[in-house]
């Protein structure tokens, strides 16, 4: 070089090249026998260069990335990012995909919460309650969640569409409901973000909880944690007051969407799931499973049939074809599938590995019938 700079240097991946739009000058020869000397020092331990940070070993053909997608809507949208119905090519598979944007994750300080996220919805034995994960795989600047694609719409979208539930329909919704936050809960897991909104049902009209983006892990007998978070309206009093809190606080939250879900009409229910006091509200007692599972309120709910998804769904949702999205908010659905610019300076000067072990293959992923 004729003009040689002093300081440090980052050397860039193909990848990083073509994504920072940093031209590759042609190698020399110098670094052709330097190539051709790590090859033969790397005979016994291979040297692989990829993009992907995950600490798990992948074959490359087990690799998602994000050119196998075609982007067909936009299915919902936040602070966190955007959900796209997306086809695998070459397939009929359609799958909705969580994408979050590197920079904001690091600057809001998420990064492990969206590991945790990661970690629940590649849990094993889930019950069929629970959005199903098929991948998880990232690129420079963004984290993808590959995931079933429920399409019955949310609670929230049809209540807004047909009015409140009659008791037997909520009965209904809330059996299935609480059978997911018993999963989680045995797990040590709070889901803290329970809301219509976050509720979907699938083709059938089955509920599949969504979104754990707020859970918390190792929650187990008396354990507590004190973090601030979750949706106005259905944050228990004991977050408010800045209290310790344990799986009292999805209890006060499946009340607030009870009432919710009845409109009003108070539940014979809701007085027990709404009380303050988070050791005399129902569920979060020693026995508190079981005394969700006796109340008068599911009297009529066999709880075994419940849990195998042998109970008739009093409604199901509407679908016109394979990639309906009618039962979206047209909000979102109207929108562009284009993805907004992350800050590439940002990006240029942080470290990959705050996301090692993210990308993952679910071996058990059933393709919704």
């Amino acid at each position: 070089f004729q003009n040689p700079a002093d300081g440090w240097f980052k050397l860039l991946t193909q990848e990083e090249g073509e994504y920072y739009n940093v031209p590759c000058a042609d190698a020399t020869q110098d670094l052709l026998k330097l190539k051709s000397q790590m090859q033969k020092s790397s005979q016994k331990k291979p040297l692989v260069m990829r993009s992907d940070t995950n600490a798990q070993t992948q074959s490359k053909k087990d690799m998602i990335r994000a050119t196998e997608f075609n982007f067909i809507k936009v299915l919902g949208k936040g602070s966190f990012g955007k959900v796209m119905l997306a086809e695998r090519k070459g397939t009929e598979d359609l799958f909705a995909i969580k994408i979050l944007k590197k920079d904001v994750i690091i600057q809001d300080d998420d990064v492990e919460c969206t590991m945790i996220e990661k970690r629940v919805l590649a849990l094993g034995e889930k019950p069929p309650f629970l959005v199903q994960l098929h991948s998880c795989f990232q690129t420079l600047d963004r984290l993808f969640f590959v995931m079933e694609y429920v399409n019955g719409g949310d609670l929230m979208f049809q209540i807004q569409q047909f009015g409140k539930f009659k008791e037997p329909v909520a009965v209904f919704y809330a059996a299935e409901i609480a059978a997911g936050l018993f999963f989680l809960h045995s797990k040590g897991i709070l889901y803290r973000d329970l809301k219509l909104d976050n509720v979907l049902l699938d083709a059938d009209g089955h509920i599949k909880i969504a979104d754990f983006g707020m859970c918390k892990e190792n929650i187990i007998g008396d354990k507590t944690t004190k973090t601030f978070c979750g949706t106005p309206d259905y944050i228990a009093p004991e977050i408010i007051l800045y209290q310790p809190y344990g799986k009292s606080v999805d209890w006060w939250a499946y009340g607030v969407l009870l009432y919710e879900m009845l409109v009003g009409q108070p539940p014979k229910i809701r007085g027990n799931f709404l009380t303050k006091q988070p050791n005399k509200r129902l569920g979060c007692g020693p026995t508190g499973e079981a005394d969700v599972r006796i109340h008068p309120f599911f009297r009529r709910i066999d709880w075994e049939k419940i849990e195998n998804r042998e109970v008739q769904p009093p409604f199901k949702p509407k679908i016109k074809h394979r990639k309906d999205v009618s039962n979206f908010d047209r909000q979102f659905t109207s929108e562009k599938t284009d993805l907004t610019p992350t800050d590439k300076l940002f990006m240029m000067n942080f470290d990959q590995t705050e996301f090692r072990g993210f990308s993952y293959v679910n071996p058990d992923y059933a393709v919704p019938v």
